[in-house]
C-alpha cells in the first residue's frame, strides 16, 4: 500500500469525491483542494468554461444541455481527461463519475494511472432533505438563508434589505425528494463498484464543515 502521509505523496493522489445533493460535496472538494494541493476538477465548471470559451467540446455539450439532455459520456470524459492532462498534480473529481458506466469508462481510459480512492460523504436522507428544502432567497438582493443553519432575524424578511424571502421551486421538499431518488438510483451501483475494487472509503458528513474536512484529510494518510 502506498504511503501518502507526506506532502509529496498526497499531492499526487487521484480521487473521486462522492456525495448526494446537500452533502456539502462541492464545498468539501474545494476545501480538500486548498488543504492538500490536489487540483479540484468539477464537471459542471468544465462545462461552463468550455461553453464560454466556445471550444468544440463546449459546443457539443451545450447542444445537449439546451435540449435538457444529459451530456454523453464520451464528451464528458474527453473534457475530464483534457483537464487532467493539463496538470502534473494529483486531483479530486467532483460531479463525475455519476454512473457505473462512467466510472468503468474512466478507469479504462486512465489505465494504470486510474482513480486510487473514491471518498463517499455519507449523510442520511432525512438530513439531506432538511438541508435541501430549508433554503430561502431574498427577492431583492438575492441573499440566501436557511431556516435551520442561517435563518433570518425576522421570518420572511431579509436582514440586509428587508426584502421578501421566497423559496425556489427546486428547493421544495417535493423537488428535493425527487433529486435524491434519482441520485441514489444512479449512485448505489457506483458505490458498490468502488467498494468491490477496494477503493471506497466513507466519511461521516453530518458534522461541522471543519470536522468533515479533517475527516477527509485523515483518509489521505
Amino acid at each position: 500500500m502506498k504511503d501518502f502521509s507526506g506532502d509529496s505523496g498526497r499531492d499526487k493522489l487521484r480521487l473521486v469525491l462522492l456525495g448526494a445533493p446537500g452533502s456539502g460535496k462541492g464545498t468539501q472538494a474545494e476545501r480538500l483542494s486548498n488543504s492538500s494541493g490536489l487540483v479540484h476538477i468539477a464537471s459542471g465548471d468544465l462545462f461552463r468554461q468550455a461553453e464560454k470559451e466556445g471550444t468544440e467540446l463546449g459546443k457539443m455539450a451545450k447542444s445537449y444541455m439546451e435540449k435538457g439532455l444529459l451530456v454523453p459520456d464520451d464528451v464528458t470524459i474527453k473534457m475530464i481527461l483534457e483537464r487532467i492532462a493539463a496538470t502534473d498534480q494529483g486531483f479530486v473529481l467532483d460531479g463525475f463519475p455519476r454512473t457505473i458506466e462512467q466510472a468503468q469508462a474512466l478507469d479504462k481510459t486512465l489505465g494504470e494511472e486510474t482513480i486510487e480512492k473514491a471518498i463517499y460523504i455519507k449523510v442520511s436522507e432525512e438530513e439531506l432533505l432538511r438541508r435541501l428544502s430549508g433554503r430561502w432567497i431574498c427577492r431583492q438582493c438575492q441573499t440566501p438563508y436557511h431556516l435551520v443553519s442561517s435563518p433570518p432575524k425576522v421570518a420572511g424578511k431579509c436582514d440586509l434589505c428587508g426584502g421578501e424571502l421566497y423559496q425556489r421551486s427546486d428547493d421544495t421538499v417535493e423537488t428535493a425528494q425527487r433529486r435524491l431518488e434519482v441520485y441514489f438510483a444512479q449512485t448505489a451501483p457506483l458505490i458498490d463498484y468502488y467498494k468491490q475494487s477496494g477503493r471506497l472509503v466513507e466519511v461521516e458528513g453530518e458534522r461541522a464543515i471543519e470536522e468533515v474536512n479533517k475527516g477527509l484529510l485523515a483518509l489521505l494518510c
